[in-house]
């Protein structure tokens, strides 16, 4: 990959003003089908996602707001919702949503809140996605604890998830032992989970099923490619990646932490096969899971290690695992032979990483795909930068400035990138802002 970086610097469009609250894409999916819609919360600095109580959406030409969801009683300590994303196909948005019972005593955690999904055309009318059981016996279908991240699949029949567990963390706190272990988790358009007869206020009916598919443990044994943890994932391709045999599989990239041979923890890229049934229960228990182990992934799912920097001098991968719109790579952030950040990609089907950019100095992340060619684009110096891998080109877009761009979002259409930036105001208030630019 050429290490020359050009420039062809687009006109930077602020798309919101207001700076009574921040304007959060939250490194999600944003843009509405027809690209005329961006959705973001509006948590503050201080409060985050369990004081914030409200969903928008804007329109890129008009900057006209609408409120797609409210929480008119919430507090400091919840319900709060946040993180919203856009399907793909339908007017549909996801997103965090606490649970009602909120106070001081048993606030908004990660491990109680569950994903809500809006209908554009029905604003504020909640449809709970993922069920929710923690009293046992637990039910199949149903997690014990909170999601988020959530990330619909192009075809908007699948909802991934990063997900932690309240049953686990309530067995942390007795045993004094980590067993609340971030993993990640999908949810299938088919099988409702309805309580009729509520057990008590954390228990919540979903309209999808849902199961977990990466196996955490908590101590891993060093030099194995077991993980205590994964995160930093997100779907492969529009329907997959392409297996040797010609046929397609379903799966999720995501950074996964192993215990190199001193014991160390260190981050991985992984890959999980994610079967098309995820109602039949695995080898290594019940979907459900049980008072002292987690929920265990169905039959079929498989996960498998692709890099192995354990064993080098300069460890570890970063960021979210991001994929070519046809799962062909891979993308993630590691360190290069002098000790810089730089962006690598590797193939679902594993093999030897390939390093796609040269900088002096850190990537700073932020790594988004185009959505119909091999070309990716990432921060670096404050500035977007874009790396056509067919050409070898690799192009400054936006000018560097004093506040970084994040939470970068590509367009259906390829023609626009949408990312947040901080703005300030006055000395005393600096809101984080959306712009946009053309291509």
């Amino acid at each position: 990959m050429n290490s020359i970086i050009g420039e062809d610097f687009r006109e930077e469009q602020q798309i919101s003003n207001d700076f009574h609250y921040h304007h959060d894409l939250d490194n999600n999916d944003n843009f509405s089908p027809d690209d005329q819609w961006l959705v973001y919360d509006t948590r503050t600095t201080d409060g985050g996602i369990g004081a914030n109580a409200t969903i928008e959406k804007i329109h890129i030409e008009t900057g006209e707001k609408i409120v797609l969801y409210h929480l008119s009683q919430n507090t400091a300590y919840g319900p709060g919702v946040g993180a919203a994303s856009y399907a793909h196909k339908h007017n549909k948005v996801i997103f965090i949503h606490g649970l009602f019972n909120c106070n001081e005593k048993t606030p908004y955690e990660q491990w109680r809140r569950t994903g809500v999904i809006i209908k554009d055309n029905q604003p504020g009318t909640p449809i709970f996605m993922d069920a929710r059981d923690t009293s046992p016996p637990f039910t199949a279908g149903a997690l014990r604890g909170g999601t988020h991240r959530h990330e619909w699949s192009r075809d908007d029949q699948w909802i991934g998830f990063t997900y932690n567990d309240a049953v686990m963390k309530e067995l942390e706190g007795q045993t004094g032992i980590h067993h609340n272990l971030r993993t990640i988790g999908v949810s299938k358009r088919y099988t409702p989970i309805s309580f009729t007869n509520t057990k008590n206020d954390e228990q919540v009916s979903g309209e999808w099923f849902s199961v977990l598919v990466a196996q955490v443990m908590v101590s891993p044994r060093p030099g194995s490619d077991e993980i205590s943890k994964a995160a930093g994932d997100s779907w492969i391709g529009e329907s997959g990646y392409k297996k040797p045999d010609g046929t397609w599989q379903i799966a999720r990239g995501f950074i996964g932490t192993v215990k190199n041979k001193e014991g160390k923890d260190i981050d991985e890229v992984f890959v999980v096969n994610i079967p098309e049934d995820i109602h039949l229960p695995g080898d290594n228990g019940p979907l459900e899971g049980t008072e002292t182990t987690m929920p265990s992934p169905p039959k079929g799912a498989h996960q498998q290690r692709l890099t192995f920097t354990a064993t080098t001098e300069f460890p570890g991968c970063q960021g979210i695992v991001r994929s070519a719109f046809d799962g062909s790579m891979l993308s993630y952030i590691a360190f290069d032979k002098n000790n810089i950040k730089q962006v690598f990609t590797i193939s679902p089907l594993g093999g030897a990483p390939v390093q796609r950019t040269f900088h002096a100095s850190h990537v700073q992340g932020s790594i988004r795909w185009h959505p119909k060619e091999y070309r990716f684009c990432y921060v670096w110096q404050n500035a977007i930068i874009s790396v056509h891998i067919e050409e070898n080109e690799t192009v400054m877009l936006t000018q560097p400035g004093e506040y970084p761009p994040t939470n970068l979002v590509w367009s259906h259409d390829g023609r626009k990138i949408a990312y947040n930036k901080i703005v300030a105001h006055n000395a005393s208030i600096a809101v984080k802002q959306i712009f946009i630019i053309h291509l």
